[in-house]
C-alpha cells in the first residue's frame, strides 16, 4: 500500500504532539546500466534506505539516505533494533536530545562504525523533515536560510568510455542544465589523466565549473604532477588527491605546493575530523557527507566550523538532502549529481524534483524536504533486508 504524504500541515505542533512513535524503513536497490569505475573502485548497482519517522500527530517525517548496498540489511538493523527504541516518545522538535539518543548505535567497536553513522543519519533526516513539515518550513531556510538555491554539477568522467566520449558526456550535462562536472582521475598516470581532463575542459569551454577528483588515488608526488600540469586549465578544486593512510600531511604538502583548491571531508566520520583538516591546513573546500557521518546536525557542526576557518563547504552526493544544507549556509559551494545510469534515485525516485536551469536547482516553500517519493517507482525496486 502506498503511504500517503501530507505537505500542506496544520499549524506549527506542540513538542508533544511531535513525540516519536515508531520507525518505518523500506529497502531499495537499482541494478545499474554498465559498471561505473573510479580510481581503485567499481559500482554495479545503486542502493538506498528510505525512513519514515511516525509522530503521535500523524506527521511523517521521510527521507532517503545513503548508498549502500552490501550492508544495507545491517544499517536497517541498527536502526530497528538500537536507534527507534532511544528515541521513542522523545520530541521530534528537539532534534539535538534525539540525535544525542540515537548516537551510541555508532559505539560498538566490534563492527564498521559507519553503519552506525549512516542509521543514525537516516534517522536524524527523516526527524528534520517532520520538524520541518510541523513547523510549514523548507529546511533550507531552518537550516540557514541564505538561498533558496543552488549550483549543480554532474559527477562524471569515469574510466567507462573512451576519450572520444568525454566531449559527448559534457554536452549531455550541458543539455540538462547543470553547471559543471566533478571528472574522474586518479586511476591512470598524472600525463594520462591530464589529458583525459584537458579534453573536457576543451569540450566544456571556460564557463563550465570543472572539478576534479582522485578518490584518494595518487601519490603526493603523481598529485603535485598532476597538478603542474593542468596549471591555466582552470580547476575548481582536485578532490581526495592522494592515498588515505596518510591524508592530513600529504592533502597539506599538495596544498602547500600547487594553487589548485584542495578539496576532502568525504571520508570523515565526524565534525573533529573535518576539524583537524582545517586546522593542519590541508584543505580550502570541506565536502562532509551527512548521510555516511551522522546527518544533518553533524554536517551544519562541521559547516560552522568551516566558516571559523574560512573553508568552503560542500557535500559528498545525495543531492536530496545536500541542496538543502549547501544552499542554507553562506559558504556553501554545489550540490552534486550523477549520470541517470549511476544515480537513477535522483532522476526518478523523486516524482517532484524541479528542473535544473541555467545551471541552478532551485528550492521551493514546500515545508520539511519537500520531496514526493514515486511509490510505483520504489516498489519495483524494493528489496527485503
Amino acid at each position: 500500500m502506498q503511504p500517503t504524504v501530507d505537505l500542506t500541515v496544520a499549524p506549527a505542533a506542540s513538542g508533544d504532539d511531535l513525540r516519536i512513535s515508531r520507525i518505518e524503513t523500506v529497502l531499495v536497490r537499482a541494478r545499474l546500466p554498465r559498471e561505473f569505475r573510479g580510481s581503485f573502485y567499481r559500482m554495479a548497482n545503486r542502493a538506498t534506505m528510505i525512513t519514515r519517522v511516525h509522530t503521535a500527530d500523524g506527521i511523517v517525517g521521510e527521507a532517503y539516505t545513503g548508498d549502500e548496498d552490501t550492508t544495507l540489511a545491517e544499517i536497517e538493523a541498527i536502526v530497528h533494533r538500537e536507534i527507534e527504541p532511544a528515541v521513542a516518545g522523545l520530541s521530534a522538535l528537539d532534534t539535538e536530545r534525539c540525535w544525542q539518543a540515537a548516537y551510541p548505535s555508532t559505539y560498538d567497536i566490534l563492527r564498521d562504525r559507519r553503519l552506525g553513522l549512516v542509521a543514525l543519519a537516516a534517522v536524524d533526516t527523516a526527524i528534520w523533515d517532520a520538524v520541518g513539515k510541523a513547523l510549514r518550513q523548507p529546511l533550507w531556510r531552518l537550516w540557514g536560510g541564505f538561498r533558496d538555491h543552488v549550483q549543480i554539477i554532474a559527477i562524471g568522467g569515469y574510466y567507462h568510455e573512451p576519450l572520444g566520449a568525454i566531449a559527448d558526456e559534457i554536452a549531455a550535462y550541458r543539455e540538462w542544465g547543470l553547471a559543471g562536472i566533478k571528472f574522474k582521475v586518479g586511476g591512470r598516470t598524472p600525463a594520462e589523466d591530464a589529458d583525459r581532463v584537458v579534453a573536457a575542459r576543451q569540450a566544456a569551454g571556460d564557463d563550465f565549473v570543472l572539478a576534479i577528483d582522485a578518490n584518494q588515488g595518487y601519490t603526493v608526488t603523481e598529485a603535485v604532477e598532476l597538478c603542474q600540469r593542468l596549471d591555466g586549465v582552470g580547476v575548481r578544486w582536485f578532490e581526495e588527491p592522494v592515498h588515505w593512510h596518510n591524508d592530513r600531511r600529504s592533502l597539506r604538502d599538495v596544498r602547500s605546493r600547487t594553487t589548485i583548491p584542495i578539496c576532502a571531508g568525504q571520508t570523515e566520520l565526524s565534525p573533529s575530523g573535518c576539524r583537524d583538516l582545517m586546522e593542519t591546513g590541508s584543505i580550502d573546500v570541506c565536502n562532509f557527507d551527512a548521510s555516511w557521518s551522522g546527518g544533518p546536525t553533524a554536517w551544519r557542526r562541521a559547516a560552522a566550523v568551516a566558516h571559523v576557518y574560512d573553508v568552503e563547504m560542500g557535500h559528498h552526493e545525495e543531492p536530496q538532502v545536500a541542496s538543502h544544507l549547501i544552499a542554507s549556509q553562506s559558504h556553501g559551494t554545489y550540490a552534486e549529481c550523477f549520470h541517470p545510469d549511476r544515480d537513477p534515485f535522483w532522476w526518478k525516485l523523486i516524482a517532484n524534483r524541479p528542473e535544473i536551469s541555467e545551471g541552478t536547482l532551485t528550492l521551493s516553500d514546500a515545508p520539511g524536504l519537500g520531496w514526493e517519493l514515486d511509490w510505483d517507482y520504489i516498489a519495483a525496486h524494493r528489496v527485503d533486508g
